[in-house]
């Protein structure tokens, strides 16, 4: 399902908005939790660093990074307001309190250079290529010179001896590729572009990528 904002399209974070109060759980119960912790420990994080997380949807990331680094500025960007919503909810719970903007990951609307890291995780299999592209550079161009992208998503794997439920799961992601999400960011300027980690996910049914790119010096 896709619902406009200021007349543009975007998926809901929990793909529907009636599935927003399980969001969480069902993000959890799939163990992207425990991924995006993994993501975190990739990164060279220091006091006083301005980090964006892109296509935040209900914060679960953003907040994690305000709990373990209360020093970091911290900004959550998502097209969805109920999202957003939900996710100031859960940073006033938790006492941890970062920056939510509503805005598009490849129309952030922040400065240039602006930003120590870029996170994203499980975001970039809703966008279609010309918008990855989009993201890519937009990505690059609020980053320092030197800083960094950090990266967690689906990926598609190879369509061999696929049973019905990997194969309905394939078909959603199979234009989210290694070698195109690496081909997208060298076309937009990062340097360094490399597949950190790959992981089985969701009982098997999925494939996993982490990848990290930087910006020139």
């Amino acid at each position: 399902m896709a619902t406009q904002h200021t007349q543009r399209e975007y998926v809901p974070a929990a793909g529907h908005d009636w599935l927003l109060p399980l969001y969480d759980l069902i993000t959890k119960l799939i163990g992207a939790d425990k991924a995006r912790e993994a993501l975190l420990e990739q990164a060279d994080l220091k006091p006083g660093q301005r980090v964006l997380d892109i296509g935040c949807g209900t914060g679960t990331l953003a907040i994690v990074l305000k709990q373990r680094h209360p020093e970091l500025e911290v900004v959550a960007l998502d097209p969805d307001p109920k999202a957003l919503a939900h996710g100031r909810r859960k940073a006033e719970r938790a006492k941890a309190l970062p920056q939510f903007d509503q805005g598009f990951s490849n129309a952030v609307g922040y400065a240039s250079e602006s930003f120590d890291h870029v996170f994203s995780s499980f975001m970039f299999h809703h966008l279609d290529d010309d918008r990855k592209r989009e993201t890519m550079r937009e990505v690059h161009r609020v980053l320092r010179r030197g800083s960094h992208f950090h990266l967690l998503d689906f990926v598609a794997s190879e369509p061999d001896e696929y049973g019905f439920l990997r194969g309905l799961f394939h078909q959603h992601v199979k234009n989210n590729t290694e070698p195109r999400l690496l081909e997208f960011a060298g076309n937009a300027g990062f340097v360094e572009i490399r597949v950190v980690e790959r992981k089985s996910a969701i009982c098997g049914l999925s494939q996993i990528a982490y990848f990290e790119a930087a910006v020139p010096s």
